[in-house]
């Protein structure tokens, strides 16, 4: 059975449209409010075709058909004084009325134009953009990596997600929002996944993981997916469906837990690499001309400590280390603080 249409939000400034509705409906009701009162206090001057004195109700009835401009003329000004409040008063008053009625109206039709105007101006010119599908822990540390470490800006980022908490936290951030399930295509298409350059795939669950990641590498068979699962024994279903790398967060927080028992220092080492902006930071580049040959130089500060071959990780203590070639991408070593 097909889920709810994927809702896409684009963060912008708008007014809260209940509070927005809210005091216009205030304003409407004050002004039926002041009609009333100037109609009772000078109700001698108004005339019932029965015959009968205009009492309050009678009020309240004359100044909401008058400020709609209904007009039934059942109840009418006969005085000089009455005609005088009619023309100087009730006249703009009604005025006022309608304003804020086809105020109203025109304000919902302007939202709807800006929000599609918006979504097709989105639509034409995003590409090479990040999609987070799952917007938890794992999606938002993502997330603000990419944005810190300036590779990344917010209008760049997709997040997809089923729960509305996390999507307006996303919006809070500066991010596109899908509302939706993203082991879905059509929700995947929403967030234009052939043109998106990368997938954080970090779900609560590995099997959504690995439906999710199919899905998207259906779809675009050049991204580079990324994903997170909870059992290292799920690892391999997710390389199968076409992630590049694949994080097992159980066996990476049980492996830091270990290590810093026996040494805190180490892992402290650690969490400089996991925050981004607070201190250590891994970057990769390709091998300079003059290294070719030989090792990987350390320049400004940069320590390199393994080397990209063909796919193949190469350690800083292998042999093959020693002697770079060209196209080998290497990773190294060095401090946030430091100027790139």
């Amino acid at each position: 059975m097909p889920g709810p249409s994927p809702d896409l939000t684009i963060p912008r400034r708008t007014v809260e449209p209940l509070a927005a509705l809210g005091r216009r409906v205030a304003v409407a009701a004050g002004i039926l409010v002041a009609v009333a009162l100037v109609t009772y206090l000078g109700r001698d001057g108004y005339r019932d075709l029965d015959g009968s004195s205009v009492s309050a109700l009678d009020a309240v009835y004359y100044a909401s058909v008058t400020v709609t401009t209904t007009g039934y003329g059942d109840i009418t000004p006969v005085s000089a004084t009455a005609r005088a409040v009619t023309a100087f008063v009730v006249t703009p008053a009604r005025i006022l009325f309608l304003i804020v009625l086809v105020g109203t109206t025109i304000e919902i039709l302007t939202e709807r134009f800006r929000e599609a105007f918006a979504e097709a101006r989105w639509r034409k010119r995003v590409t090479n953009h990040v999609i987070v599908v799952g917007y938890g822990a794992k999606g938002r540390g993502a997330v603000s990596t990419l944005v810190a470490n300036g590779s990344t800006a917010p209008e760049e980022v997709v997040v997809i997600d089923t729960d509305d908490n996390a999507l307006a936290e996303a919006r809070a951030a500066g991010f596109t929002t899908v509302r939706g399930d993203g082991s879905r295509t059509t929700v995947l298409r929403q967030a234009r996944v052939a043109e998106a350059r990368a997938v954080i795939v970090t779900p609560f669950r590995d099997d959504t993981a690995t439906l999710i990641t199919l899905t998207a590498r259906e779809l675009n068979p050049t991204a580079t997916i990324v994903a997170a699962v909870r059992e290292a024994e799920n690892a391999h279903l997710l390389d199968r469906s076409g992630a590049n790398t694949v994080v097992v967060s159980s066996e990476a927080a049980g492996r830091l837990l270990g290590i810093s028992t026996d040494q805190p220092h180490a892992v402290g080492v650690l969490e400089d690499l996991f925050q981004a902006g607070k201190g250590l930071q891994l970057v990769e580049q390709p091998v300079a001309a003059a290294d070719l040959g030989g090792p990987p130089t350390a320049e400004g500060g940069q320590l390199p400590i393994a080397i990209v071959r063909a796919e193949r990780r190469i350690a800083f203590d292998e042999a093959a280390f020693l002697h770079t070639e060209p196209g080998d991408i290497v990773v190294l070593a060095r401090s946030e603080r430091r100027s790139p």
